[in-house]
């Protein structure tokens, strides 16, 4: 319903003014004095008896109203002067004195004393106690179902003397209210249900006596008015309980006590209009500056709005205070026995830990209420204080949580708060699950941030604890609900209307959870806690500018936790971000030593070794081994027994000295800890790389070490049961394969190194390592390249090393998709392998293989030049020389083949002086100690280039000579005409700059002109302006002030054309504004009458069509037919012209290319800047005259058209990916297609989990 407007119905009538004589009209009938006759004596004698100065005992005055036989008025004063002075015990037993004095008169005499001592009973039961106190028995305290009960006998008796009686329907409204308050909430229903709960029915009954008492009362009695409002507002109809509220206002406006603008506040503010309910408690407090439940709903108003703002916020702190020190005080102050104002005021006190004021207030909260959401929140008061202790009792917590719920309701409409405190207490009692299913419902219900948070640092912990104990269930839904949960907070946090601020306990959590999956999203997680942790230190210094803000920055981290500074640390080293994890690892060590400052409790020489160790780290990532040796030695010097630190420096021994302290600290570090996982892991890499090769696996140090470890350590260590598969992974790559039987002892071998490479993926899912060697297995031992590159794609992301992309190498090499191959090969040497001879190797063979597949003499080239760099990286490799050699015989077999056309005689003459070049180096491989290939197969190969390529390639050079000898003319022209047509096209792109070059020109001045166009309009309607209003107003010759001139009515007659009018020079001013109304637009642009009232020009006459209808097009003072463009910048028009070949032709090309017409495309991207319409026309507007000036039109400025001009429309090798040597010495050259040549080309060496060089000790991270 729509609140009245007349000032009085919504409680701010603010044209009522506050009648100091106005009193409350609540017992104004009792007179000051009363005289009771005396009976026998004659009609004046009377015994006066005052009724402000009242007997502590009414015994005496009741038995003087007996002896006198008074009437029953006197019993009533008597009582109601009690109760005035709220001696309601006093004044119940002279009613009942007084029944049993009128007894002997007629039943009707005793209707009133009945009648009143029932409304007695009714304002005892509102002010007994809802329930008695838990040290108190019900016969030591009456409640209010007592009276309520003693109300009902007194209403029964009174029924049957006259059930029709008035006051009774009243009465008995009064009473089922009450009865009302005391019985539980109903449950909810399902849509569309009726509710026939106990309260819903008892209120229906309210309602019906109240109706009774309005009707028999004519609709007089406001006070049946305002229950009958009372109990639909309790039933939720808040819409009609506005209306009785509203109706009660402006018949009584004067009415205090109650005040209908208190109801007509709260049906407001149940409906949604908060600021119109806080004025109807405003207007009611001015009226009754005294009011308590005026001060208290208008605390709960400014309480509310302080909960939309963070306790940090600058806008919290007043509007708190103002709520509880002007308002809640007041109205505690007043009175401090009523039940809201201490539920709310219960509130502060909680806040201050005042435990016992929390416990009275709550108490009396939940004693003296009739309402049950005051006694709701007063069970969660005590709840709250109880579980504030240090030591709380956890069931008496959760029976309070409970009986605050209930009292609103329970279920699904209970009491959030309280719902969620139970679910707090089953957190602490360890239902888990009990929680989880409590939280969701909430969740469905209310979107609640607060239960959002709790229900995933629940499925998060969950996620973490799995973890932990190494179990091996799968925790992955609760990790995805997890985080949608704490994303979700972190969404509501962008929304300005929630006010909400960021929580950096929900960063932390999705931290930890993206940490495995997507470590850049913990890292942004982790800098936002960073942000907001800075944010919330007292700043005091200002800072300006990016290097000022830096600085600050920088300043201001050493004031942060060393843990999260560590964590963000630990992930820059992850994405290789050496220099900004050193920087934020050295913050933290300064952190700790403020942290231990403030803090003496807390352990900063656990926090520093951790970050040291992971500042040495970043320190060997950076290639800095000195400054890494430093820090370690630093640490072991504090704590000899740290192993890691001890651990890496034997690693950088080995590094830095392979052959002398290397070793020798690798011994040193074996025989002190031999036991240690992370030792043997490092020991078992330096065999692998020290040991002597043999074929016999059972004899291998490196095999023997794994073994052991498994068997007497740990037979879960993955890092060896990756080096075992890695192991025979390469035993079986160097068997033979002649026979079937060979075939089959190598295919079983295989099976062994998957064997073990699934065992560790068994214990770790993320092995990246094992993964890839099931990788090589599947390409070398099943030949399955497709689910080999499957593999290699997924493990490419995690294991950031050159071994994964030379194997990707190796399948699309084998697929023959050389060009992806290359690239494979090109990334591998990006990871710090510029230099390296196997890879410079395996690109080169590639590009041999590509050049011969599409016949290409530069891809042989570049293999050429890709072999030369692998022979200067490693000259003492024999094969690298070989591979030269037979790339020079490839390249001139190629040239040798290839029409005159697509080579040239320099071509050939060099493919000649490589052959002569390799001939002499096959000789020399021949006599070498220990060739790549068989010597006799090398000498034939040398002799045969020697024979027969050679010849050819004479024969091939004397007829390339020949060639470009007969067509030199025309090779020459051919050259010639293609310099010309470059030359032609060079021309025309410097004639189409020149061309965009003066449009642009032409656009910057037109749109100059169009912008001198705009202020002389914008003066010239200024200027109007300035005119009409010297024609509209004019100066008081006496006072001096300026008004407008009024307007000289005119008769009926219409002005005809020509005809002067004395009011040529005026405008009525009200006029004026009608007709601004009715046209919408300004007048502005319609009037050019002169400052000195000279006659305007005569207007044209026009038709006025319907709306909608086809109007005349507007002349226009501005005619051109040029192209007005509209443009910003120099670059918004463009020349463009038809699709032309943008690169030059081949060498050989002879076509020309057709230059095409450029055409001119302008654009018109800043309309806003010009001030002047475009594109399409608009209908002038036109605007309906009065009578006077009907046959005046107005002047129309027409828009300029701006038109647009017609425009075209494996396993890790070997932990550092390095091909074996030996092998390729032992085997010969993957280049090579002799019969001897090795089938496997995936890289061989093979790396663990673990690998020293890579991922062995990882960085400490602390969370």
């Amino acid at each position: 319903m729509a609140p009245l407007t007349n000032g009085l119905a919504n409680g701010h009538g603010r044209g009522l003014p506050v009648d100091p004589t106005f009193q409350d009209a609540r017992f104004s009938d009792i007179p000051l004095a009363i005289d009771i006759p005396v009976s026998g004596m004659g009609a004046e004698e009377a015994v006066e008896v005052s009724l402000e100065e009242l007997l502590d005992d009414p015994t005496e005055l009741c038995t003087l109203l007996e002896n006198e036989n008074a009437a029953k008025n006197y019993w009533m004063d008597i009582s109601l002067a009690y109760a005035k002075q709220r001696k309601i015990d006093h004044a119940i037993e002279i009613l009942n004195k007084g029944l049993g004095s009128l007894s002997r008169g007629g039943p009707k005499e005793k209707l009133g004393l009945l009648s009143l001592m029932c409304w007695l009973y009714l304002w005892k039961s509102r002010e007994a106690p809802r329930i008695t106190h838990e040290n108190q028995s019900t016969q030591e305290v009456r409640t209010k179902d007592f009276y309520l009960q003693a109300a009902v006998g007194s209403l029964n008796e009174a029924s049957r003397i006259n059930p029709s009686f008035p006051p009774l329907f009243l009465a008995r409204g009064v009473l089922y209210l009450l009865r009302a308050s005391l019985q539980p909430p109903s449950k909810p229903l399902a849509p569309g249900a009726v509710d026939h709960s106990e309260r819903v029915e008892t209120l229906r009954q309210a309602i019906k006596f109240f109706e009774d008492a309005s009707r028999v009362s004519g609709g007089r009695n406001m006070m049946a008015v305002l229950g009958r409002a009372r109990a639909q507002f309790s039933m939720g109809k808040y819409t009609d309980a506005l209306e009785g509220y509203q109706e009660v206002l402006m018949k009584m406006p004067h009415l205090q006590d109650p005040d209908p603008r208190i109801g007509i506040g709260c049906c407001l503010w149940q409906l949604g209009h908060r600021g119109d309910a806080k004025d109807a408690w405003e207007r009611s407090l001015e009226l009754n500056p005294d009011s308590k439940v005026a001060n208290i709903l208008l605390g709960i108003f400014y309480l509310y709005e302080s909960s939309q703002y963070a306790t940090t916020d600058p806008e919290f702190g007043p509007l708190y205070k103002k709520a509880m020190t002007q308002y809640t005080q007041k109205a505690y102050k007043t009175d401090k026995e009523y039940p809201l104002t201490c539920a709310n005021f219960g509130n502060l006190f909680l806040t201050r830990r005042s435990w016992a004021t929390v416990e009275a207030l709550a108490q009396k909260a939940i004693e003296q209420t009739d309402v049950n959401a005051i006694a709701s929140d007063g069970w969660y008061l005590r709840a709250r204080k109880e579980h504030y202790q240090d030591s709380p009792d956890l069931s008496k917590v959760n029976d309070f949580y409970g009986r605050a719920d209930n009292a609103r309701g329970g279920g699904d409409i209970g009491f959030l708060p309280a719902r969620f405190g139970t679910t707090q207490i089953q957190v602490k009692l360890h239902d888990i699950d009990g929680a989880k299913y409590r939280l969701e419902k909430i969740i469905q219900q209310s979107k609640s941030l607060e239960a959002m948070m709790l229900l995933g640092a629940l499925y998060a912990e969950d996620v973490f604890a799995n973890h932990a104990s190494g179990t091996k269930e799968d925790k992955s839904q609760e990790a995805r609900k997890a985080v949608a949960l704490f994303e979700a907070v972190r969404l509501a946090w962008k929304d300005p209307q929630k006010k909400r601020s960021p929580d950096a306990s929900v960063l932390v959590y999705l931290a930890r959870l993206y940490e495995a999956d997507q470590p850049e999203k913990s890292l942004q997680c982790l800098q936002q806690v960073e942000k907001l942790s800075i944010e919330g230190l007292p700043d005091n210094e200002p800072h300006e500018g990016e290097e000022a803000i830096e600085a600050y920055v920088a300043r201001m981290r050493e004031q942060l936790s060393p843990q999260l500074l560590n964590n963000i640390g630990c992930f820059q080293y992850q994405s290789e971000k050496f220099d900004s994890a050193r920087d934020f690892f050295q913050t933290a060590l300064n952190a700790c030593v403020k942290a231990g400052e403030r803090d003496d409790s807390l352990d900063t020489d656990a926090l520093v070794t951790t970050i040291s160790y992971n500042l040495a780290r970043t320190y060997e990532g950076s290639g800095l081994l000195d400054e890494a040796r430093q820090v370690y030695e630093g640490l072991l010097a504090r704590h000899a027994d740290y192993t890691d630190a001890r651990t890496r420096l034997a690693y950088i021994e080995l590094r830095q000295n392979p052959t002398e302290d290397g070793p020798k600290a690798m011994a040193a570090l074996y025989e002190t800890d031999s036991a240690n996982l992370e030792v043997r892991s490092l020991f078992g890499w330096y065999l692998g790389k020290s040991k002597k090769r043999t074929m016999n696996i059972a004899e291998d140090q490196e095999q023997r070490h794994y073994k052991h470890t498994l068997q007497q350590y740990d037979k879960h260590d993955r890092y060896s049961l990756t080096g075992m598969g890695n192991l025979y992974l390469t035993t079986a790559r160097e068997m033979r394969r002649d026979t079937e039987q060979e075939k089959s002892k190598r295919s079983k071998t295989y099976e062994k190194a998957v064997e073990f490479y699934d065992k560790a993926l068994q214990l770790d899912p993320k092995n990246a390592y094992a993964a890839q060697g099931i990788a090589i297995a599947l390409v070398e031992d099943k030949k399955d390249l497709t689910g080999a590159i499957q593999i290699f794609t997924k493990i490419r992301d995690t294991v950031r090393e050159a071994s994964v992309h030379v194997n990707l190498g190796h399948v699309f090499c084998d697929l023959k998709q050389y060009s992806r191959s290359i690239e494979s090969y090109e990334t591998a040497l990006s990871k710090d392998r510029a230099s390296d001879p196997q890879i410079l190797a395996c690109l080169g063979r590639v590009w041999l293989l590509r050049g011969k597949q599409e016949k290409s003499p530069a891809y042989i080239r570049t293999s050429l030049d890709y072999s030369h760099r692998a022979l200067a990286v490693a000259p003492s490799q024999i094969h690298f020389k070989f591979n030269i050699a037979f790339v020079q015989f490839a390249l001139a077999q190629l040239t040798n083949t290839l029409p005159e056309n697509q080579r040239s005689l320099a071509e050939v003459h060099a493919a000649s002086e490589g052959l002569d070049i390799a001939i002499e180096s096959m000789a020399e491989i021949a006599q070498s100690k220990n060739p790549p290939y068989p010597k006799h197969d090398i000498e034939q190969r040398a002799n045969m280039g020697r024979n027969t390529m050679r010849r050819q390639l004479e024969r091939a050079l004397q007829s390339q000579r020949e060639y470009e000898d007969k067509n030199a003319s025309r090779l020459q022209q051919a050259r010639e005409a293609r310099d010309a047509e470059m030359r032609k096209r060079e021309e025309a792109r410097q004639l189409a700059e020149a061309a965009v070059a003066e449009e642009k020109r032409k656009v910057a001045e037109e749109r100059h002109k169009m912008l001198t166009l705009s202020r002389e309009l914008a003066e010239k309607r200024a200027e109007e302006e300035r005119r009409k209003e010297e024609a509209e107003y004019t100066t008081d010759s006496e006072t001096g002030e300026r008004y407008k001139r009024k307007k000289v009515k005119k008769g009926g007659k219409r002005k005809k054309k020509g005809e002067e009018s004395d009011t040529d020079g005026e405008v009525d001013g009200e006029e004026g504004r009608s007709r601004k109304k009715n046209r919408g637009k300004s007048t502005e642009e319609n009037s050019t009458v002169g400052s000195d009232g000279e006659q305007r020009a005569p207007k044209r006459r026009r038709k006025l069509t319907k709306k909608g209808g086809k109007e005349t097009k507007a002349d226009s003072k501005f005619k051109s037919t040029e192209l007005v463009v509209d443009s910003d910048s120099d670059g918004d028009a463009v020349m463009t012209r038809q699709p032309t070949n943008g690169h030059a032709p081949d060498d050989d090309a002879d076509t020309h290319m057709d230059e095409a017409p450029p055409s001119t495309i302008v654009s018109d991207d800043d309309e806003d800047d010009v001030g002047v319409q475009a594109s399409t026309r608009k209908k002038p507007v036109r605007r309906i005259a009065d009578d006077e000036d009907e046959d005046e039109d107005e002047d129309v400025i027409p828009p300029i058209n701006v038109k647009d001009p017609n425009a075209p429309e494996g396993t890790v090798p070997d932990l550092d990916g390095e091909l074996d040597d030996a092998k390729e010495a032992a085997k010969g050259n993957a280049f090579a297609d002799g019969p001897n040549a090795p089938k496997g080309i995936v890289d061989d060496k093979v790396g663990a989990a673990g690998d020293p060089d890579t991922t062995e000790k990882p960085v400490t991270d602390v969370l």
